[in-house]
């Protein structure tokens, strides 16, 4: 992931291997299996004034919010996980721009692959 680039006044805070069980994917077999599902994702934020939690983003959140995503209501596609990941950081206050890469390594595509993922970006607007 490197298109969240920090520029002056901006720091980025990434987590990465984020891992659940999700039901995401267009096939029944999808849905009543299930299979791992992991996301890398990373924040803009102003930087911390100071050594306290209070002035920025705790990423314990990000991930907590970012696993329940992966093991939530099922999706057909992993692009809208990746936005529904991408909603909820941009819900926090502090957060002003965010990258997600979510990873499907097992995604039945018909020959072995290593890893099939969606990246996105998105800034607040407004």
């Amino acid at each position: 992931m490197s298109a969240l680039m920090p520029g002056s006044g901006t720091d980025i805070i990434r987590v990465r291997g984020i891992r659940a069980l999700g039901r995401h994917g267009v096939l029944p077999e999808e849905r009543e299996r299930g299979q791992l599902f992991s996301a890398d994702v990373a924040v803009a934020v102003a930087p911390a004034s100071g050594d306290d939690l209070a002035t920025t983003v705790d990423y314990g959140q990000i991930a907590q919010r970012t696993r329940e995503i992966l093991a939530g209501d099922p999706c057909d596609l992993i692009e809208t996980v990746a936005q529904h990941i991408a909603d909820a950081c941009l819900a926090l206050p502090l957060v002003t721009a965010v990258e997600v890469e979510v990873h499907k390594p097992h995604a039945p595509v018909g020959v072995a692959v290593e890893d099939v993922s969606v990246h996105v970006v998105r800034e607040r607007h407004g």
